[in-house]
């Protein structure tokens, strides 16, 4: 068994039991060997070691797990989704957008890539990948490094527009059940994965286009097999909307009263729940219910308030109960950048600085993240944890001075101090660089990708635009 040490590192973030909380360390080793297990957090580790590394000048971390992303698609939007949104559908622009950009498979290789390189240069070490499936998926995801749920996109109906103000849908005639079938196959593939880092999780896109038949077989699957399940709920006024015509109810209770909310469901968003200033509903009910049920809710602060929105507010959904994670639903796929978001955003919907923390964020991005995926081995620096570990550079100019590295981390330096990462005791970042993906190639792959989505998007528009009447540029082009 060989073990590597980072021999007396400056600070160490390791796991409190007594308080089932982080705390800072100083001047103390972390081992693990190369089955992936930690051996030792703090102190002086005294066994033999085959490798040392230098934590002078490092604070290390217990890896960040992101619990909602969509990768292959994201990196394409750049220059287009930032500022895009559509007032008449409150603002939100997925829909359109959705529908008119369309990233053909060698585009999602290159987009994967590309956002599996920015989540591990920021520090995920875990994350749920939520795509519809592609060529060459599961193989890309495990030469990342990474530690994946792979999540492929099933659904009973497809979104349609033939206005630029209304959601239409196109119902399947078997009621999703060959996509239920095939997202199964995927999955199984994942558990099979030579790399061993892959985990199959039920991904029924988005509540409203799911039956609830689709939903409770779904339910039903995820629980006879142990899996999790993650679905989009609450994300949007027009989701809102359509689920109350529907049914009467808001998305959540409907959600509950079908079954579908329990200790295995996360929830992606779950902004738009009854009591949010926007809705003006008439319940109050919503955070009690996903509190009581034991879902997770995985927030990605940065898309919504690019439209203007945000959840309301992170800290009261924390007092509420929650079990609260961090994902990042857009581009960059930065999750510090989503961790600074996120306590910033829920302090001004609070209007209240002390509603939140950022110790309360960290916590989310790791040990909540590993609870809503049902894994008390991730997410903390303790013995017999797996050896996810993040190594931040606290000589980086953007970390100093360095009195609170956490602090320092989100608020200042983000992902420019994030110098070596492991993920099951293999490294898998070093200065600052993912090793295992060439990203350079890629980024050439996606320029050219996203040019052929853009020339398409008049084929796929409802009112054949082009690329660039949706999404103008910033600035006028002048010959």
């Amino acid at each position: 068994m060989a073990v590597t040490v980072i021999r007396d590192a400056d600070w160490i973030v390791a796991w409190n039991a007594d308080t089932a909380r982080h705390c800072y360390m100083r001047h103390g080793d972390v081992a693990f060997d190369d089955t992936g297990a930690i051996l030792h957090v703090g102190g002086r580790y005294a066994g033999a070691a085959e490798t040392e590394i230098d934590g002078a000048s490092r604070l290390v971390l217990p890896g960040f797990i992101d619990l909602h992303s969509h990768p292959s698609t994201e990196p394409s939007y750049k220059g287009i989704r930032e500022e895009h949104g559509v007032p008449a559908m409150y603002m939100s622009g997925l829909y359109e957008r959705s529908l008119a950009f369309n990233l053909d498979p060698e585009g999602q290789q290159a987009g994967a890539t590309v956002a599996f390189a920015e989540l591990l240069q920021s520090g995920v070490t875990s994350l749920v990948d939520i795509s519809g499936a592609w060529p060459g998926w599961l193989d890309t995801l495990a030469a990342s490094g990474l530690r994946g749920w792979v999540a492929p996109w099933f659904g009973s109906a497809r979104w349609t527009m033939t206005t630029g103000h209304r959601l239409e849908y196109a119902w399947s005639d078997d009621g999703g059940r060959a996509s239920f079938d095939a997202a199964r196959r995927v999955m199984d593939e994942a558990d099979r994965h030579p790399c061993g880092r892959l985990t199959g999780l039920y991904g029924p896109g988005v509540i409203d286009a799911c039956t609830e038949e689709l939903l409770r077989e779904t339910v039903s699957a995820a629980e006879t097999e142990g899996r999790r399940l993650t679905t989009h709920i609450s994300q949007s006024v027009v989701e809102f909307n359509e689920m109350v015509q529907r049914h009467g109810i808001t998305p959540v209770q409907w959600a509950q009263q079908i079954g579908l909310l329990g200790p295995r469901t996360i929830l992606g968003h779950a902004i738009f729940i009854d009591e949010h200033s926007w809705l003006h509903w008439s319940t109050r009910r919503d955070l009690d219910l996903i509190a009581q049920s034991g879902a997770a809710v995985a927030h990605c602060p940065t898309p919504f308030a690019r439209y203007g929105q945000t959840l309301e507010d992170f800290g009261r959904y924390l007092r509420a109960g929650v079990t609260m994670g961090i994902g990042t639903d857009t581009l960059p796929h930065n999750f510090l950048e989503e961790m600074r978001w996120a306590t910033v955003l829920a302090r001004v919907a609070a209007e209240d600085i002390e509603t939140l923390q950022v110790s309360d964020v960290f916590h989310a991005a790791t040990v909540g993240g590993a609870t809503a995926l049902g894994r008390d081995d991730l997410g903390r620096l303790a013995t017999g944890c797996r050896a996810d570990i993040v190594l931040v550079d606290t000589s980086h100019p953007a970390m100093r001075p360095t009195r609170d590295p956490l602090r320092s981390l989100v608020f200042s330096s983000c992902e420019r101090a994030v110098a070596e990462v492991f993920v099951d005791g293999r490294q898998v970042v070093a200065d600052g660089r993912a090793t295992g993906l060439d990203v350079a190639a890629a980024l050439d792959s996606l320029d050219e990708a996203q040019a052929r989505m853009e020339a398409d998007v008049p084929n796929h528009d409802h009112a054949g635009r082009r690329a660039l009447d949706i999404a103008p540029l910033s600035l006028d082009l002048r010959a």
